[in-house]
């Protein structure tokens, strides 16, 4: 398994290992990966690492985790145009920059209102997640998501002091359909005490929604400064 550079850091060895035989037809569909533990060994690193770079590679499309049985190459995708959902962390990553999350809140509860109770079900169990993804040391983005834990339970046992909500979910949590909403917003004194910027300050809010199987999974509102951020959606006829 073990033929990239040694001088790469070693997330990036494992994916780029992993991805060059899959792209080369080496390892095909449905073929298992080696097991966590076995990545340990062959990379001489931790299992954080290891996951790391197996959630990396979940995230691009190119492996799924099947539970209780490993990582497995994924099928190519059918013949559809798809908007892909961004993982924030891989992409401020691989744009040069240093990343971090900064968990500010999290409580498991029971849905409140008809929006919570039409993502859970009235009376039903969630986790509330709020967060700060930084840049360079620098704020980035406020989240605040909502997860619907009848659909993801092992979330539950999740901190997120490492990995932060969008990425874990996107390397344990297959989509089926996705729904976003992009406007304009003014920064409340809340979230402009967290973006170090002026109360009224315009940003751009991306809302989401996902399902799996028509199943309500998460819920979840980015907010970004409207100076330093804009929104690329790329459209991508892929083919089977």
């Amino acid at each position: 398994m073990r033929d990239s550079d040694d001088t790469l850091p070693v997330t990036e060895r494992i994916r780029s290992d992993i991805e060059r035989k899959i792209l080369s037809g080496a390892l095909k569909p449905d073929d298992r990966i080696p097991l966590e533990r076995e990545l340990m060994e062959i990379y001489d690193c931790s299992r954080m690492t290891v996951n790391k770079a197996v959630s990396d590679l979940v995230a691009r499309g190119l492996i799924v985790r099947r539970k209780r049985a490993g990582s497995f190459v994924a099928h190519p995708p059918s013949d559809s145009t798809i908007l892909d959902i961004p993982d924030i962390r891989l992409d401020l990553e691989n744009k040069g920059h240093d990343y971090a999350f900064r968990l500010l809140h999290r409580s498991v509860r029971v849905a409140k209102g008809a929006d919570e109770a039409a993502l859970v079900g009235k009376g039903a169990r969630l986790i509330e997640l709020r967060g700060v993804h930084r840049a360079d040391e620098q704020p980035f983005g406020f989240e605040r998501r909502l997860v619907n834990l009848a659909a993801v339970p092992e979330v539950e046992g999740e901190d997120f002091a490492e990995t932060p909500p969008g990425t874990w979910l996107l390397g344990h949590v297959p989509w089926s359909q996705a729904e976003h909403r992009i406007f304009a917003v003014a920064a409340d004194p809340a979230i402009a005490a967290h973006l170090d910027i002026a109360e009224g300050s315009p940003c751009l809010m991306l809302e989401r929604r996902t399902w799996l199987d028509g199943s309500p999974v998460t819920h979840v509102w980015q907010t970004f400064p409207g100076d330093r951020h804009s929104f690329i959606g790329a459209l991508t006829r892929r083919q089977a």
